[in-house]
Formats: C-alpha cells, sequence, structure tokens
C-alpha cells in the first residue's frame, strides 16, 4: 500500500479528506447513539460529557485548520477557553456555559465545511506544518484519539447497549508462549513517518540485552488465577505504590468483573457476560499489571523490549512501520477502529505476528510498560509542548499497541500513549517479559 511520503499532492488530498471523513462518521455514531440527557450528562468524573468532546474535536480543528493553515477567519473564538482541555478538569467540565447537542453539531459541521475548502487551496507542503499534510493528520488522529475516549465513556455509561459490532474472529493456539529477543540494537522511533507526532521521534539507535517476551497478552483466563489465588491480597506482589492504591481503590479484579455463583463475569456497553477465556485482560492499571507479572516470575517488558518485539525484523536488521510489515493495517492484522467491541482472543490474527513470532502487538488492548513517559535524546516539541512535553516524567507510564478502540490512523509500532498508572476506565491490558539468563541460551 501506498505510504503517505510516496504520495502524489492530489492523491495525498484525497487522502486527508477520507481520513477526515471517516473520523466524523465514527464521532457521529459514537453522540447519535445518546439521547440529548446522555451526551450532556457525566457518565464518570474520569471523563468529560460527550457533548463537551464533540464541541472540543471541532474547536482544535478550527484553531489548527482554519486558523492556522487556513489563515480563515475565526468560526467561534468566543469558546476557545471553554474547550481547552488544559484550562478546565474533566471533572469540572459540565458546569461550565457548554455548546447544547444540536448547537455543537451545527459548529462541529461549519468547522468541517471551513477545513475542506482549506483542503482544496492548501499546497500540502512549503512549511513543516503542512508537509505531508501533517496538520491534517494530526487533527484526524485527534478526532480518533477522541473517538476512543467517547468509546471508553459508553464503556462507563449506565443504561441499555447503545452500540453494537460483530464479535471478533476465533483465536488459535500459538506454538510458542515467549519468543526470544537477541541482545543488541535497532532503530527506534522515526525521523520519516509524515503523520508521526513529536513523542516518536526522532529515529534514534536502541539497544536491549537479550529477553524473552510473551508471544500474546495476558488472557482473562490467566489473570483469573492469579485473582482466585489471592493475588489483590498479597503485598510482596506489588509495589508499595501499587499495594497503596490496592488499600485506599479497595481493587479485587479488574474492573467491570463481578463474581457470580463461582464464575467471573465481565460487563462491556451494557452486556454483562462470562468471561472469555482466551481473550486478552482489559481493564487493569500498570500496578495490576506490574503484579501479575510478579507472580509468574516475569516484569514488563520496558518500552524499548515493547517496540524492538514489535519492529526489528533479524533477517535484514531494519525496524519495520508494522510488526507484519510496512503495509497499513487491515481486518487480516489487528483487531482495530471499533471494528469489534471487544479484544479478540490469542491467535484471531496471525498475519499480524512480528517476524519473531510476536502476536497482536497493535490492536485489542493497549499494553503496559514499565517505562516512564520521557522524550527520546533530540526530542523536538512540535507543533505545541502540550501535546508530549507538559506529561513528561516519572507521573505517566507508557502504553503501548492500540486497542480495539483504536483506529488504524492513531496508532503506529511508534506511536506512544501515556496514563497514570492507577487509570482502568482505558482499554489497558499487558503482555510479559523475562530477562535470557546463560541457561537459556545454550
Amino acid at each position: 500500500m501506498t505510504s503517505i511520503e510516496d504520495r502524489g499532492v492530489e492523491q495525498l488530498r484525497d487522502h486527508v479528506a477520507e481520513q477526515l471523513t471517516r473520523a466524523r462518521a465514527r464521532s457521529r455514531q459514537l453522540t447519535d447513539a445518546v439521547d440529548e440527557h446522555d451526551l450532556v450528562r457525566q457518565h464518570s468524573k474520569l471523563m468529560s460529557p460527550l457533548v463537551w468532546d464533540l464541541a472540543h474535536i471541532g474547536n482544535q480543528e478550527e484553531l489548527w485548520l482554519v486558523r492556522d493553515v487556513g489563515g480563515r477567519e475565526p468560526v467561534r473564538s468566543d469558546i476557545d477557553e471553554l474547550y481547552d482541555a488544559f484550562k478546565h478538569a474533566r471533572a469540572a467540565r459540565p458546569e461550565l456555559p457548554l455548546l447544547g447537542p444540536a448547537e455543537a453539531r451545527k459548529y462541529v459541521g461549519e468547522v468541517r465545511d471551513k477545513v475542506f475548502d482549506v483542503l482544496e487551496t492548501s499546497p500540502l507542503e512549503g512549511s513543516r506544518l503542512v508537509d505531508g499534510g501533517f496538520a491534517f493528520g494530526m487533527i484526524v488522529q485527534h478526532e480518533q484519539q477522541h473517538d476512543e475516549t467517547m468509546l471508553a465513556t459508553h464503556q462507563l455509561r449506565v443504561g441499555a447497549p447503545v452500540l453494537d459490532a460483530p464479535p471478533p474472529p476465533p483465536g488459535a493456539p500459538l506454538p510458542h508462549a515467549e519468543a526470544f529477543v537477541p541482545a543488541g540494537p535497532f532503530t527506534m522511533g522515526t525521523s520519516t513517518e509524515a503523520w508521526a507526532l513529536d513523542n516518536e521521534r526522532p529515529a534514534h539507535h536502541a539497544s536491549t540485552e537479550a529477553y524473552f517476551i510473551d508471544t500474546a497478552p495476558v488472557t482473562n483466563a490467566q489473570y483469573a488465577a492469579f485473582v482466585d489465588a489471592g493475588g489483590y491480597s498479597r503485598p510482596e506482589l506489588w509495589s508499595d505504590a501499587g499495594y497503596a492504591h490496592v488499600r485506599t481503590a479497595s481493587l479485587r479484579a479488574p474492573r467491570f468483573w463481578e463474581k457470580q455463583d463461582g464464575q467471573w463475569f465481565r460487563t462491556a456497553f451494557g452486556v454483562t457476560a462470562p468471561i472469555v477465556p482466551d481473550e486478552p485482560v482489559v481493564h487493569v492499571c500498570q500496578y495490576e499489571a506490574e503484579a501479575y507479572a510478579r507472580w509468574v516470575g516475569k516484569r514488563l517488558p520496558t518500552e524499548v523490549e515493547w517496540e524492538k518485539a514489535a519492529r526489528w525484523d533479524p533477517d535484514t536488521g531494519r525496524s519495520r512501520r508494522y510488526p507484519w510489515g510496512d503495509g497499513e493495517p487491515t481486518e487480516r492484522h489487528a483487531n482495530l477502529g471499533q471494528r469489534h467491541l471487544s479484544p479478540a482472543p490469542v491467535g484471531a490474527y496471525p498475519e499480524g505476528a512480528s517476524p519473531l513470532g510476536v502476536h497482536q502487538l497493535i490492536g485489542d488492548v493497549w499494553e503496559w510498560t514499565s517505562s516512564d513517559f520521557r522524550g527520546y535524546t533530540g526530542f523536538e516539541v512540535f507543533p505545541y509542548a502540550e501535546y508530549s512535553q507538559v506529561f513528561f516524567g516519572a507521573d505517566y507510564k507508557v502504553l503501548r499497541g492500540g486497542s480495539f478502540g483504536t483506529d488504524p490512523s492513531a496508532v503506529r509500532a511508534t506511536f506512544r500513549n501515556w496514563d497514570y498508572p492507577i487509570r482502568r476506565q482505558i482499554f489497558a491490558g499487558f503482555r510479559c517479559a523475562r530477562d535470557a539468563h546463560r541457561a537459556d541460551l545454550v
């Protein structure tokens, strides 16, 4: 498939228009699925009202594409502060004089009309902001990221189901539980991916010691064994901060799990059903992932280890764009884009495996790593510090790979997500790793 870098200007223009249209269709689906009461109410203090997300999507699009790229007059400069994510905490947003559902829909429609006018006249080259359609791609990714956030809000919503999707494909046994990754360097990050964001840059050499990484994410059945073995009441398995959080938050199992007559059930998008044993566990925080890994005698992979397992091709020595190669994800490669409303069972995407035989690195569940979120050596803020730089530090842990709710436009093998280690409302799971000792190499 043609990469963004290889497209002619008119092809690029068509590609941008298709991506913008696809993202907006998903935003409409997520907001049209509920009534006005559900649009304006706050389903969790962790999340914004859905109507705030919708108008915020339009406001960011207006700021960057209508005003900055297009040089056009503002559509609604009077609402900029209302939809500035850094000025109002999520818990306080319902108290703001937000646009109502009809007004928000009208606003985002007006902005989009102007954006298409800008797209028709932009040369898509000549400055870093527009080269390769970057600013448009940034806004596509921003909308899709908020669509995933809105999907998480739907998961927190109480009431009858309003979303529907077919089940994921069946799984299949994997030939190995772990993959060996030899010591040595590889190229991490990117300097060439046109729509890559600043924290993915620059490409640089990184190195690892030899290690093993699980060929699949930890499953519901595996995690249930940890819960049933009393894992949440064994402080020696947890970091000090993790166990303090377990006690403060009264954690007993993954979020949305409940035991009925000796069997674990999970509620997903309004439907309660027994856990599917071979699906990756989802809605666990980083502390829970760490404790499970310690219970099985392993650890979480570092971010460097995760990316090497996902990208490095031992036959060529180069780093791929995706585990399976350089082509864009398809439904044969990964569970992405809200195509399904759950992770797929282990082994469901054999065509998406990496050269080392590691499966489902892209899609299904965001995967916690042990790494703090920091800039790479040579990091440069672009186009604004509030996208990445203000989050750098030990407070945030890196997640990789995307989830079933992540759009293909908003995830790559270099893409970096981050969150507090206590977060459980996101579609996050994990896989384990372990050091390779001398006895393993004989």
